[in-house]
């Protein structure tokens, strides 16, 4: 029975609501449709704003989100939500078995998920998460009948060691109530399993309550909505699903797996070095920045890179020189010796490869348009078109310019300034160098707001970190992933 489309009756019967007799109707477009006394027509939208019902004896109690007064009865893009429980009293044991059977069949059409495997960071950003999964999370879940498990985590890759020996099969879902950083060390455990195929098939979920969160900004401004708590369980509980890219970064034979970005230069030591002020929450990033504008460093290196349709003539062709040394393939690997993921079997070898000499104020590789709740780092960034969005500076006449530029970065238009350079990818080699005022000073390469390496002199440069500062290759396997979205 088609739940989702118009509005002939499923079931209809007469209830009680406030001790008054009403005819109210189920329909197969998923609408709970009654008379309220007066003769003023309501409606439900079993989809958008259903999250569950109860029984208490005779009566039904639908639990529902739905905007506050001032709004109608009905969540739409830009409404407040608010948690609302419409009860109805049924006449008979059999209309009540009835409505019960009828609005369950309903729900389970919607494919939602029933069971939820919860990591909880209870150290990041301002140190919320904890307060937000009690008082907008949990409630949401228990009104939508969600089973779930909560785990907080402990220390660092925590959350990767649970999801390498996690049984996803138990769970429809995996949620992160943290910053970005769960969400990416969950998706590296699944994808360092034997059974990674299956293992990175498990929707993911992200509920923002850490610094950036960028991912799931993301994911709610594509739709218009603002990047709260509430709308993100929601889009979890409605179980809409997207495919999401998987870049894989290569360094011989250490593999690191990105969902978010890269980044080398400006950005990756504003993002690293500002944690000494987690305690300022998202804020750190702008003041520190400012500082490093103010002493700007420069990078020297080199970048390589197949560019999309469209970017070929963008640097310089370097023919096999992008692909040396750093180039991986698991072509060669047979299935029954793979221990994990190896990356995309891409033919890099015959690709047109280009390139960009430095000096670079930064390199910023970017999978998806936020990268913070306040930085647009890549407008034009999709969730799986398999490319990685490349913004590149190497040159601003003047730290006013700059200061200009960064200033745009909340909507994005620091991608039009002639010093910055915008452009898609489908694989990409970085060669970092030296600051150019410092011969003895490297830099640090930063992915999803964790060090992948750092250079001599850099900040905590005495720990030890997942690769070196030299040459490594990304690569972009389109909608390996999949993601809980708002639609």
């Amino acid at each position: 029975m088609d739940y989702h489309g118009g509005g002939e009756a499923v079931f209809s019967d007469q209830v009680l609501l406030n001790g008054i007799a009403i005819p109210a109707i189920l329909t197969s477009g998923g609408r709970i449709r009654w008379t309220e006394v007066g003769g003023s027509n309501r409606q439900l939208i079993v989809e958008k704003e259903v999250l569950g019902f109860s029984v208490e004896g005779s009566k039904i109690k639908v639990k529902a989100i739905v905007e506050k007064p001032g709004g109608t009865c009905c969540v739409g893009v830009g409404g407040v939500p608010m948690r609302k429980s419409f009860v109805f009293e049924t006449l008979s044991e059999e209309s009540l078995r009835l409505w019960c059977q009828k609005l369950q069949e309903c729900i389970d059409s919607l494919n939602r998920p029933k069971r939820l495997f919860v990591f909880l960071n209870p150290f990041g950003g301002k140190k919320s998460a904890s307060k937000i999964f009690l008082d907008e999370v949990k409630p949401l879940l228990d009104d939508a009948n969600v089973e779930f498990t909560l785990l907080e985590t402990q220390y660092q890759l925590h959350a990767k060691e649970v999801a390498q020996s996690l049984d996803f099969s138990k769970y429809d879902g995996i949620v992160c109530v943290s910053g970005d950083g769960i969400l990416v060390e969950v998706v590296n455990g699944l994808l360092q399993r034997k059974d990674w195929k299956d293992a990175i098939s498990t929707p993911l979920g992200i509920v923002p309550a850490g610094t950036g969160n960028g991912m799931a900004k993301s994911l709610l401004d594509s739709v218009g909505l603002p990047c709260t708590a509430t709308d993100s369980i929601l889009a979890i509980i409605r179980g809409h699903k997207r495919s999401l890219d998987v870049a894989t970064i290569l360094q011989g034979d250490t593999k690191f797996f990105s969902v978010l970005m890269l980044a080398w230069g400006l950005v990756a030591d504003t993002d690293i070095e500002s944690e000494k002020y987690r305690w300022m929450g998202s804020a750190r990033l702008d003041f520190y920045g400012l500082q490093r504008i103010l002493r700007l460093r420069r990078y020297n290196g080199q970048i390589h890179f197949v560019p999309a349709p469209g970017f070929e003539t963008i640097g310089e062709p370097c023919g096999q020189k992008g692909v040396a040394e750093a180039y991986h393939s698991n072509k060669h690997v047979k299935e029954g010796e793979q221990a994990g993921y190896e990356g995309p079997v891409l033919d890099l070898e015959t690709s047109n490869w280009r390139s960009l000499n430095g000096p670079f104020i930064s390199v910023w590789l970017h999978n998806v348009p936020w990268g913070s709740e306040d930085t647009m780092a890549a407008p034009n960034a999709q969730f799986s078109d398999g490319y990685i969005d490349a913004i590149i500076s190497r040159d601003c006449p003047s730290k006013l310019g700059l200061l200009s530029l960064m200033s745009n970065m909340n909507n994005g238009n620091h991608v039009k300034s002639p010093y910055v350079m915008y452009f898609k990818v489908k694989a990409f080699v970085l060669e970092p160098g030296s600051r150019t005022d410092d011969q003895t000073k490297g830099g640090i390469i930063d992915s999803d707001g964790e060090v992948l390496a750092r250079g001599n002199g850099t900040y905590k440069c005495d720990q030890k970190s997942l690769m070196t500062y030299d040459k490594l290759q990304l690569t972009v396997d389109q909608g390996l992933a999949t993601i809980f979205t708002p639609v």
